[in-house]
């Protein structure tokens, strides 16, 4: 059974950065698709960005396109979310996904789920 361990979040003010990491164990995730999600007490979790196994092909949602960037540690079975440029809208409990198909903005498509960082920016 694959086990994803998120971390990384923390309280930070606008402007600043922060990396998120995702460590897979247990099962080999080599071909899985990895996605970051987050999800606040008022929206429904939203796709943030994701990067596929095979190839390497990096995604990203509108609202952190040019801020955000993932990638990826095969050796280490780590993968990265670097967030610069934070803004308070960016505040939510961050969660990272595997899933056996390609990388798809669907939670439900995700078979595997880390327990969430809390990240905070304040305006």
């Amino acid at each position: 059974q694959v086990q994803l361990t998120d971390s990384g979040g923390g309280l930070v003010q606008a402007g600043d950065s922060l990396r998120l990491s995702c460590v897979a164990s247990g099962q080999s995730v080599g071909g899985f698709g990895v996605g970051w999600f987050r999800q606040t007490l008022e929206k429904e979790r939203e796709f943030v960005a994701g990067i596929n196994g095979p190839g390497n092909q990096v995604y990203y949602n509108d609202p952190v396109r040019g801020r955000f960037k993932i990638s990826k540690d095969s050796a280490r079975n780590t993968v990265f979310l670097q967030m610069n440029s934070l803004k308070p809208e960016d505040t939510a409990k961050y969660y990272c996904a595997a899933t056996r198909g390609v990388i798809i903005p669907l939670p439900a498509r995700y078979e595997y789920w880390g327990q969430g960082t809390q990240v905070t920016v304040s305006s």
